[in-house]
């Protein structure tokens, strides 16, 4: 019984929250669809590719369920068969992470000024990560038993540790590049600190997953909880690409009561100064200089003014 819940029943689990986050998906794809119809069609196009990636894998863990779970509950020994979906769900986990890590390292491309080393520095972790998705499969799908698998245990903690490191290091470049995007503008700079809370936020869990599935397949090879985590890596990949983007107007908002409630305290200051001195004569003019300030979203290539500094010249 006990290895009955080490394996199928960590498998279970894994099924379950799998498909908890994939309604979380559904509803964050129908959310972005409504919120931002006038995004670029390639952004668009992107967050549809990631769905439907995400909706196949879901279809083929919980095919490997149905199975392991209901098929064969009269046939035990089927239990150590290997089945070809739980294979297949992989290679469309690994589609899932390429096309969101690939869309992260764009971002890393624009803030590091189309620095071409860093980026394919980001992208080779990204690509590697990829390559040893598509040879696990291709090593697996001939194999016939969970015993045979085992000769794969390598190629999947590699897997593991690349996408952990992909993923830390994508969150360290946008983090430090945010950092050094700093105006000294308090609405430019409250957005940044945002982004750079929120890109951590996204990219740490996902790394924090594979790193738990990392460590489950080496502490305990012969059970299944290194396969529970590795279900919902590809869900919360889709769930932070959508977050991510479902953020935006979020963070924008924020941004523009933290600087209306800063305009506001001035405006009272300069009441309060304004009521205390004599009258002025006719004869005086003052000049009022604005400098708008530009705020630029790299997801929809939008640009925001906002007048942030006013200065007042006496003539």
């Amino acid at each position: 019984m006990a290895v009955i819940d080490s394996t199928f029943g960590a498998y279970f689990i894994g099924v379950v929250i799998s498909a908890l986050l994939y309604g979380v998906t559904c509803v964050q794809v129908w959310y972005y669809y409504v919120s931002y119809p006038t995004d670029p069609w390639h952004i668009k196009t992107l967050v549809f590719a990631v769905f439907a990636s995400d909706t196949v894998h879901q279809a083929l863990v919980t095919h490997s369920a149905y199975i392991y779970l209901v098929s064969d509950i009269v046939n035990p020994a089927g239990l150590a068969d290997l089945v070809w979906s739980l294979l297949v769900e992989v290679l469309f986990n690994a589609i899932t992470a390429l096309l969101v890590q690939c869309f992260l390292s764009m971002r890393v491309y624009r803030l590091s000024n189309k620095s071409i080393p860093v980026t394919a520095f980001v992208m080779s972790s990204v690509i590697a990560e990829f390559v040893l998705s598509v040879i696990y499969v291709a090593k697996a799908l001939p194999l016939q038993s969970f015993a045979d698998l085992s000769q794969l245990k390598g190629i999947s903690s590699a897997i593991n540790a690349t996408t952990a490191a992909s993923d830390v290091l994508i969150a360290g470049c946008l983090c430090f590049l945010l950092q050094k995007s700093r105006t000294g503008f308090r609405r430019s700079d409250t957005m940044i600190n945002k982004l750079m809370l929120f890109s951590l936020n996204t990219g740490l869990l996902t790394g924090i997953f594979a790193v738990a599935s990392l460590i489950s397949i080496s502490v305990w090879p012969n059970a299944f909880i290194y396969i529970a985590f590795y279900f919902c890596v590809g869900r919360l990949y889709c769930n932070s690409l959508l977050a991510t983007l479902n953020a935006r107007r979020i963070i924008r908002a924020a941004s523009t009561d933290d600087d209306m409630s800063l305009s506001l305290q001035g405006a009272r200051k300069t009441t309060n100064l304004a009521t205390s001195q004599r009258p002025v004569p006719n004869n005086i003019s003052i000049k009022i200089d604005t400098t708008h300030e530009l705020v630029r979203d790299d997801a929809r290539d939008e640009y925001s003014a906002n007048g942030d500094m006013k200065s007042m010249n006496v003539v």
